[in-house]
């Protein structure tokens, strides 16, 4: 087997040792349902359990650095978390996707929500960040509702701040401006995210 494979199942094992088998809900592993090795260990990140500590929050991380012009793909660390405030512009069920073992239920998919820096300027493209089934279970336990119905109804032209883990979501590069600059199929400003989404709150 060559290096660079040993190397990669060796992340994976890492990750999951991190992370934990248990996925978020029963059947499901936090790899998810992905024959890839990359995309198992792109679901572990997006998995992740642990909500952030202080001293893992990048400081110099804001919506606006975030959706900044430029080939943003190595601009910020996927080890890193941050908390950022913007308008929320759209919240919605998110796809039938590899990390949730493909369940079609919308408590079982993420929640995508839709940050712009202004409310008022509606051809802003935004940056998402994405509330999955397992913190959507965490925080019910403290009386939260993080159903994509329940955030809609609350957070909607709202202004927020939110805390996650950054992840560079590469399958969306084509997708968003700063990565493929000018196309008329981009509905995203970057392939950045925070996902998961470990606190939210509504800005007074």
């Amino acid at each position: 087997m060559r290096t660079s494979a040993v190397l990669s199942l060796l992340s994976l094992a890492l990750l999951l040792s991190c992370v934990g088998n248990d996925g978020a809900f029963p059947g499901c592993p936090a790899d998810g349902r992905a024959k890839r090795a990359s995309i198992r260990a792109l679901n572990l990140l997006k998995n992740r359990r642990a909500a952030p500590a202080a001293a893992d929050i990048d400081a110099s991380v804001t919506l606006e650095r975030l959706l900044a012009p430029g080939n943003d793909r190595h601009r910020w660390n996927t080890h890193r978390a941050a908390t950022v405030v913007g308008v929320v512009r759209n919240v919605e069920v998110g796809g039938v996707e590899s990390v949730n073992c493909y369940a079609h239920a919308p408590r079982h998919r993420d929640t995508h929500i839709e940050l712009v820096i202004d409310g008022a300027h509606r051809g802003q493209l935004p940056l998402i960040v994405e509330v999955t089934p397992w913190w959507r279970q965490r925080v019910a336990r403290d009386g939260l509702d993080w159903s994509t119905d329940a955030l809609r109804s609350t957070l909607l032209g709202r202004r927020v701040r939110v805390t996650g883990w950054l992840l560079f979501d590469a399958a969306h590069r084509a997708e968003a401006e700063n990565t493929a600059p000018g196309r008329a199929a981009d509905w995203r400003g970057s392939a950045w995210e925070l996902h998961p989404v470990t606190a939210l709150d509504v800005v007074p």
